[in-house]
């Protein structure tokens, strides 16, 4: 895919997602939330929008392989939204994690492989869906990306203390410990601090049978 087609679609969603480009209802506005009188943004998305960066250190491929059992289709599945900040640039989710080649996209976006693991994600804005009772975690997410998570380095990015956030919070043990669960908002970032959204409002439910 390439880095103009990635930045559409990864804008599009995510600007959808946490609500940006629609006026904050009257109740968000008593409730004091600061909204960009110009384009009626809230402030708190204007504070945490960055640029995707550029080169394969923000954009990493898919190098691990399927992490559980490999179906050759979907099946049921739950659905998490994570993002990704590396030296205070967007790093990309790639899209293919958690399946095995040969993979068919479309616009995008993976429409079929060879088979899905436990976790996977189908393109790259960041969701991600699992099967239900498998305990899957961030870590496993990683895992099957091929990326590195730790305490002090997440895919290519080291030098400081990763921070973790689920809903707005911080989260206090270990990054890959983090549990996936249904609709979940999930924030990495190294290096300068992003203020996390705490919430992403999902193109369809989170919790779906999916073909």
């Amino acid at each position: 895919m390439s880095r103009s087609a990635a930045t559409v679609l990864c804008a599009g969603v995510l600007l959808a997602g946490c609500g940006a480009g629609q006026a904050a209802p009257a109740k968000q506005q008593r409730a004091g939330v600061g909204v960009d009188r110009g384009g009626g943004i809230p402030r708190s998305l204007l504070l945490a929008a960055r640029p995707i960066g550029h080169g394969p250190r923000f954009q990493p491929p898919v190098t691990g392989t399927p992490t559980g059992r490999c179906e050759p289709t979907l099946g049921r599945r739950l659905a998490a939204h994570i993002e990704l900040f590396g030296a205070n640039k967007v790093v990309l989710l790639a899209a293919g994690i958690g399946t095995a080649p040969p993979r068919e996209h479309r616009a995008g976006r993976i429409t079929s492989a060879r088979c899905f693991g436990d976790v996977v994600s189908l393109d790259p804005t960041g969701t991600v869906y699992f099967r239900p009772g498998t305990g899957v975690t961030l870590g496993t997410v990683f895992q099957a990306w091929g990326q590195a998570l730790s305490a002090s380095r997440v895919a290519s990015f080291s030098g400081g203390k990763t921070l973790t956030y689920v809903g707005g919070r911080l989260w206090r043990g270990a990054p890959a410990a983090v549990p996936l669960s249904s609709g979940a908002e999930i924030v990495v970032e190294i290096g300068p601090r992003v203020p996390p959204h705490r919430r992403f409002v999902f193109s369809q439910p989170p919790s779906a049978q999916m073909r």
